[in-house]
């Protein structure tokens, strides 16, 4: 401020003090004759010295005035990531969907219902339920039930209860689905959207698998995907549903094979770090008493799981599909490595997820020729948990 009010000082004294220019008049007197015909006589130096002078304390008096005047910076409008949640709810998508319903940078555009936690019937009014209870104004589509073989998987009624909310009352639901299948809501979204587009799966991946298959192109417009599913040994995670295989890679061991070899860009959120985050009776406890309505919902919701999981031994719940939300929130929680990775599909092993890594050398086999997604290997747990409690606590 002071330099700049010098070099104003400098520059206004110099136009001031230079003499009046010696302009000819139409009328033939000159504009200096003219400008001083006011003065008897010969000019009185100092009376215009004091002139000059008042006139140059006038205008930097201006110039502070002006330069003191702070124009407020216009802050842009925090840019708003658009998401497609692909769902089974489910507890644990449950909690991935307020941790993206209350990240003020993510903008749900769209929920389309998976098989998984409960048959497609029961997911889909349980999404319906979550978006009218938690003023979700995304459309919500419903999607197949069945595997692409056809197959439709009981639900584990022992991990998040008979209605796959933990048994908590859920009253008459009055949003509807659109009239359109889950999948033509994945296409349409992502055409009408070009690399706009985050997609996250925590269920079956039967919708993704047939929205490649109808549109590929989807594969080349989508902005990211993130999926949780698998389990590749890492941190010594293996199978949750069978001693091979993940619970949402086994129930459509075909989709999730042929959406692990689309060619788009691909994180795999699997058991290897959602087992490694844990949360406690004592956390949920904390969000009830702090975290306004979604912290007593979650609560409550989340009482059939927490015994399940004592059942097993664990303090506390896995963090299984809040974990891939959490992901696209802050990617710098997770360390990942890329590689192929193949689904097997029938016998002991159906649904066993196995990564390639890259630089390993091996013989030709089944992973040659397809893309390396990104697989999550480690978590700083502690940064996923203060991450939910931080949303949800700001929820409340």
């Amino acid at each position: 401020m002071v330099g700049s009010l010098s070099g104003w000082r400098v520059s206004l004294r110099a136009l001031i003090m230079r003499p009046i220019p010696d302009r000819v008049h139409p009328r033939g007197t000159s504009f200096r004759d003219r400008t001083l015909a006011g003065f008897s006589g010969e000019v009185n130096t100092a009376a215009m010295t004091l002139y000059r002078r008042a006139f140059l304390n006038h205008t930097l008096s201006a110039a502070v005035l002006a330069a003191s005047v702070r124009i407020p910076a216009v802050s842009a409008a925090p840019v708003r990531r658009k998401v497609i949640f692909d769902t089974d709810p489910g507890v644990d998508d449950t909690m991935a969907l307020l941790l993206l319903r209350y990240t003020p940078t993510i903008d749900l555009i769209g929920i389309t219902t998976a098989s998984g936690n409960g048959k497609i019937a029961t997911t889909t009014r349980n999404a319906l339920y979550l978006a009218d209870k938690f003023q979700i104004s995304a459309p919500v589509a419903m999607g197949q039930g069945p595997s692409l073989d056809g197959v439709t998987s009981g639900p584990p009624v022992n991990v998040h209860g008979k209605n796959a909310l933990g048994d908590i009352p859920i009253p008459p639901v009055r949003r509807k689905v659109i009239d359109k299948p889950a999948h033509d809501l994945l296409i349409d979204l992502i055409r009408s959207n070009p690399h706009e587009v985050t997609l996250v799966a925590t269920g079956h991946m039967t919708n993704l698998a047939l929205a490649l298959r109808k549109a590929p192109e989807i594969a080349s417009l989508v902005k990211e995907v993130v999926l949780m599913g698998g389990a590749f040994g890492y941190n010594g995670a293996r199978g949750n549903i069978t001693p091979a295989a993940e619970a949402n890679f086994h129930g459509d061991p075909r989709a999730a094979d042929e959406v692990c070899g689309a060619s788009w860009p691909l994180t795999i959120v699997g058991l290897d770090v959602t087992t490694q985050t844990i949360m406690t009776d004592a956390y949920f406890a904390d969000l009830r008493d702090h975290g306004g309505a979604a912290g007593r919902f979650l609560w409550d919701v989340t009482r059939v799981y927490m015994d399940f999981h004592k059942s097993l031994g664990v303090s506390g719940i896995y963090v299984h599909d809040a974990s891939a939300a959490a992901f696209v929130i802050d990617p710098s929680l997770f360390h990942t490595i890329s590689g192929a990775v193949r689904v097997a599909q029938g016998g002991v092993a159906d649904g066993e997820s196995i990564v390639k890594p890259d630089g390993r050398k091996f013989p030709p086999g089944a992973w040659d020729h397809r893309p390396s997604p990104s697989v999550c290997v480690d978590v700083n747990a502690d940064g996923v948990r203060e991450l939910f409690r931080r949303t949800v606590l700001a929820a409340g």
